[in-house]
């Protein structure tokens, strides 16, 4: 099973800027692309301030920020980039439609032997990796933000998806410090179905008085040991992405545990989609 070395991650939002990192930091050279070239920009230097972050808490030194990002490249010219890759990492916004598009493309121009890994959260991964050629490569690698600190990465096998993929990458996922878990391309996944039944159930509590936002929260950070509370959490995902997700979810499950509760659906009308607005159920 040959090593994955380069790495090209598509999208340099959040999730993208964010898988760039850790497989920099691990020891693979990285190539971020985007539509953009603000955004390449921007991705970069995100993954410079978490660097400094680390350095500030003492869980880095200056040469190791320096390495990582000595393996990080711009990389505007997406085909280019793709065509020196071992594996190929999508983070582009939650679009059937857009990735699938984007999965043709890749399945063009990438080496034969490339790995063509989605971060969907929950959408079919054979229906992304569709028009993509050697559907075989294709599965899903469904990181977590931040990416540099969350150790869950799940590997999601379509049908079609060779057990040589899901073992090259688990083995990519455990080379960047992450704990993998294999699961199958079913909606939603595992962690985004059970995580969102979560999510949704404290929004109807929230939108019935039971408590505040604040004590729905405590109640699971401090009687669960969760790390972060469900509505604080989808604060962080963005509420435009959390209710897409339940969308697809009902459509695809059937089940009225993901109907989107009126409250999340108003707080997007506003524009309250969280932390990148500024509002969602909390303030920022």
């Amino acid at each position: 099973m040959r090593e994955i070395r380069r790495i090209t991650v598509v999208g340099a939002g959040t999730m993208g800027h964010g898988v760039a990192q850790t497989a920099a930091a691990a020891g693979m050279q990285v190539a971020l692309h985007d539509v953009s070239a603000d955004a390449i920009r921007n991705g970069i230097e995100q993954v410079r301030a978490n660097l400094e972050t680390g350095i500030e808490k003492g869980k880095l030194d200056a040469a190791q920020r320096d390495a990582t990002l000595s393996r990080l490249a711009a990389a505007p010219d997406l085909d280019a980039a793709v065509a020196e890759s071992d594996l190929v990492v999508e983070a582009v916004p939650e679009s059937l439609e857009l990735k699938r598009r984007l999965f043709a493309r890749l399945g063009r121009v990438a080496p034969h032997d490339a790995l063509l890994a989605s971060n969907t959260s929950s959408l079919s991964i054979a229906e992304i990796g569709a028009d993509a050629a050697r559907p075989e490569r294709v599965v899903g690698m469904h990181f977590f933000n931040p990416v540099h600190l969350m150790a869950l990465v799940e590997v999601v096998r379509a049908a079609a998806t060779s057990d040589a993929t899901v073992e090259r990458a688990v083995a990519v996922a455990r080379r960047m410090g992450k704990e993998p878990i294999v699961v199958r391309d079913s909606p939603g996944f595992a962690s985004s179905r059970l995580g969102l039944v979560l999510g949704l159930e404290a929004m109807r509590m929230l939108e019935q008085g039971v408590a505040s936002a604040d004590d729905i929260d405590k109640a699971m950070t401090l009687g669960y040991r969760h790390p972060m509370g469900p509505l604080r959490l989808t604060d962080l995902v963005g509420l435009d992405v959390r209710l897409a997700i339940a969308e697809h979810l009902h459509r695809e499950l059937g089940s009225d545990a993901f109907r989107p509760p009126e409250i999340l659906r108003r707080l997007v009308a506003e524009g309250r989609l969280g932390k990148k607005s500024g509002r969602g159920f909390y303030d920022w």
